[in-house]
C-alpha cells in the first residue's frame, strides 16, 4: 500500500510499503502520470483500475487532432484555370479556322479559292503517303508511277503525317478521354487529314469536369490494335519522321533539286506562298505543346522505370512521343 507524506516540495511523496513488491526496504518514489490507453477512451463507461501486469505495458498518448480540411479557395482556382485553359483553346480552334481556311490574309489560298496548282500539289502529296510510292518505284514495281514533286514539299507533308500518325495510340491511353463523347477512331481519322483542327477541340472538352456516374468506355478494335501496337507505331512514325527530314535535304538528288542552301531557300518561299504549307507550321507548333502535355498528364502508362526518362524527352518533338510508346505498360490492365 502507499501513504502520503507531506514535504516542503511541490508534489507530494508516497511512501511505498508493499511487501510483495519491496521485500526487503521502504522507499519514497514521486508518482508517475497515468497515460490513458486507446482502450480506456473506447469504454468510458470502465473505471481505470491498475493491474499488476499493466506494469509491463507501455504508456500509450491519444492524438485528438483530426486532418485539416482543404480550404474552399483551392478547388475554385484550380477550376477557374482549367476553365480559362479551355477559353483560350476554343479561341485558338475559331483563329485556326478562320485564319487558315476561311480568311484570304494568310499565305495562298483560302478553302473557298484554292487553284487547281495546289489541288494537283495536294493528291500528288497524298500518292507519296509515306514514301511508299517512291520507294516501290525504286525497287522496280512500277503499277503507279509516283508524281515529281520537290523533296521538301514531300518531306514536311510527311513528317507532320507521321507525326500525327503517332498520336493515335496517345489519345487511345489518355485518362480523360472518355470525357469526350464522340469516336476516338472518327477523331484521330479525321486528325489524320486536318490535324488540329479536331485536335485543339478535344484538348478543350477533355477538361471538362468528370461525371459522377462515371464509367470506363470499352476501347473499340482499332484502340485495341494501336495500344498493343504501341511500340511498333512508335518506331514506326519515328522513322517516317526521320526518313521525311533526310529526304527533304537529300531526296531527288538526280532530279535538279539543288543542294541544301538552294532546298532551304525554296523552303522559305514555299511557305510564304502556299497555304498547306503555311498550315504546317502552325500544325508542328502546336503538336509541341500538346505533345508533353498529354504525355504529363499519363506519365502513369509508362513503365515505372522509365517514367523519368519520358518525363525530361516528352518536352522534344516526336522524340518524346516515341519513347512515350515504346516505353508504354502494356500489362496494365487500366490502359
Amino acid at each position: 500500500m502507499a501513504t502520503i507524506i507531506g514535504t516542503t516540495t511541490s508534489q507530494p511523496l508516497l511512501l511505498c510499503t508493499t511487501r510483495n513488491i519491496f521485500p526487503t526496504q521502504t522507499r519514497f518514489c514521486k508518482p508517475e502520470p497515468v497515460f490513458v490507453s486507446l482502450e480506456a477512451q473506447t469504454r468510458p463507461s470502465q473505471s481505470l483500475v491498475k493491474h499488476p501486469r499493466d506494469s509491463k505495458l507501455k504508456p500509450k498518448l491519444v492524438c485528438h487532432a483530426t486532418r485539416r480540411k482543404p480550404t474552399a479557395a483551392i478547388q475554385p482556382e484550380n477550376d477557374n484555370s482549367q476553365r480559362l485553359i479551355q477559353t483560350l483553346l476554343w479561341v485558338a480552334e475559331g483563329v485556326y479556322i478562320l485564319w487558315l481556311f476561311l480568311l484570304p490574309y494568310a499565305p495562298g489560298d483560302p478553302v473557298w479559292a484554292i487553284s487547281s496548282d495546289t489541288v494537283n500539289s495536294l493528291v500528288g502529296l497524298s500518292l507519296n503517303f509515306f514514301f511508299i510510292l517512291p520507294f516501290f518505284n525504286s525497287v522496280g514495281i512500277n503499277l503507279i508511277d509516283a508524281p515529281v514533286l520537290h523533296p521538301m514539299c514531300e518531306g514536311l507533308f510527311n513528317f507532320v503525317i507521321g507525326w500525327t500518325f503517332m498520336f493515335a495510340p496517345l489519345l487511345f491511353t489518355d485518362g480523360k478521354r472518355d470525357r469526350y463523347k464522340g469516336s476516338l477512331d472518327v477523331l484521330w481519322g479525321f486528325q489524320m487529314f486536318l490535324t488540329n483542327t479536331f485536335l485543339i477541340p478535344y484538348m478543350a472538352i477533355r477538361l471538362n469536369e468528370p461525371e459522377s456516374n462515371y464509367s470506363p468506355s470499352k476501347r473499340s478494335q482499332l484502340g485495341d490494335v494501336m495500344i498493343n501496337g504501341a511500340p511498333i507505331v512508335g518506331l514506326l512514325g519515328g522513322a517516317i519522321c526521320l526518313i521525311s527530314a533526310l529526304w527533304a535535304l537529300y531526296g531527288r538528288t538526280g532530279s535538279n533539286f539543288g543542294g541544301i542552301s538552294d532546298r532551304w531557300e525554296f523552303l522559305i518561299g514555299y511557305l510564304g506562298s502556299e497555304r498547306l504549307a503555311y498550315a504546317f507550321i502552325w500544325d508542328i507548333l502546336l503538336y509541341s505543346v500538346f505533345q508533353p502535355w498529354l504525355i504529363g498528364d499519363n506519365l502513369q502508362n509508362v513503365e515505372r522505370s522509365k517514367i523519368g526518362m519520358v518525363n525530361y524527352l516528352r518536352f522534344v518533338p516526336v522524340v518524346g512521343l516515341v519513347a512515350y510508346l515504346v516505353c508504354l505498360n502494356l500489362d496494365d490492365e487500366e490502359l
